[in-house]
């Protein structure tokens, strides 16, 4: 295994070099002087000089790259241009708040999702399957921004449940419209895969033989046909999780959470380069790692798939 995971963190290095030198240069190409946003409308042209000196801006365009690609394998990804910060300060002070929306959604995705797509295929074609499947439905199709403007106004305005949004003292009530918001769609997507898979699963032999050997219920539902057909289901969550670890956009900003998304929004909208640049690159290293572990979990739940079979392609 370890063999494995060398070969696939080799395999990423030039993923994440590529990534390096598209974030350069789609941000070097974006109209705006980050000089002139510090100095501010007041500045003067001594000012921005300056500025643009101690920036490395007055640098050619390959020093630029060199030092920027030399930063970023480093994790020295520079200061930011509003406040002086380290990037990678900025970004792990975010991301704590960012990990608990994320996790949270995601165990709420997975559990309901499986749960209703289990359902849905062991009572296929009744009115709990059409059921569960509308619901599924709805859930894919509703956009995020509605659905969480909804639940504010239900819970927070008319019934006042639940407090409003932020973080507010830190409690985790204030958190329950976020993760629902941001988990309904993955859970919609995961139960109407789980039944999917499971329909697929229990039609082949060793599953008509358990329930020809008088096996319960039960085992032959969750041992036999449940663990083999999660395979697909563990791809969805973990590109899912990969998602909401980036930063939800919308949920985020919604919500008035200080997460790693709004950190994005606020670097976008203030032209902060090295913050914007630092928050793709974090993003590609989230994506690289969960794929990772993703790809890990497959011999776990079957083991006909081994590691040197996945790396050769058989």
């Amino acid at each position: 295994m370890s063999t494995y995971i060398v070969k696939r963190l080799l395999a990423a290095i030039p993923v994440i070099s590529g990534v390096i030198a598209v974030v350069f240069i789609l941000t070097y190409i974006v109209p705006g002087d980050p000089a002139q946003l510090m100095a501010g409308q007041r500045g003067n042209p001594e000012t921005i000089q300056k500025i643009r000196e101690d920036l490395g801006l007055n640098k050619p365009l390959w020093w630029q790259f060199a030092d920027f690609f030399k930063r970023a394998v480093t994790l020295d990804l520079g200061s930011s241009y509003r406040n002086n910060m380290p990037v990678t300060r900025a970004i792990m002070q975010r991301l704590p708040l960012t990990a608990k929306l994320a996790l949270a959604s995601m165990a709420l995705s997975v559990v309901t999702g499986v749960t209703m797509g289990v359902m849905a295929a062991v009572k296929q074609n009744t009115i709990l399957d059409y059921g569960s499947m509308f619901i599924a439905a709805l859930g894919i199709s509703a956009p995020s921004f509605w659905v969480g403007l909804i639940l504010v106004l239900l819970f927070c305005v008319h019934l006042e449940w639940i407090p409003g949004t932020g973080t507010g003292d830190g409690s985790w009530t204030y958190l329950v419209l976020p993760v629902f918001t941001l988990g309904m769609r993955p859970a919609a997507l995961i139960a109407r895969l789980t039944r999917s898979s499971m329909l697929e699963v229990m039609g082949q032999d060793y599953v008509r033989t358990a329930w020809s050997k008088g096996l319960p219920k039960r085992l032959v539902i969750v041992k036999h046909a449940l663990k083999n057909a999660m395979i697909p289901v563990v791809t969805v969550a973990g590109i899912g999780m990969a998602e909401m670890l980036s930063g939800s956009i919308v949920v985020e900003r919604m919500f008035s959470l200080p997460g790693v998304g709004r950190l994005g929004i606020e670097a976008v909208l203030n032209r902060d380069f090295p913050v914007i640049r630092g928050q793709v690159l974090f993003l590609a290293l989230v994506f690289i790692f969960t794929n990772l572990l993703v790809d890990l979990s497959y011999p776990l739940l079957d083991p006909r798939i081994g590691y040197h079979r996945s790396w050769r392609g058989e």
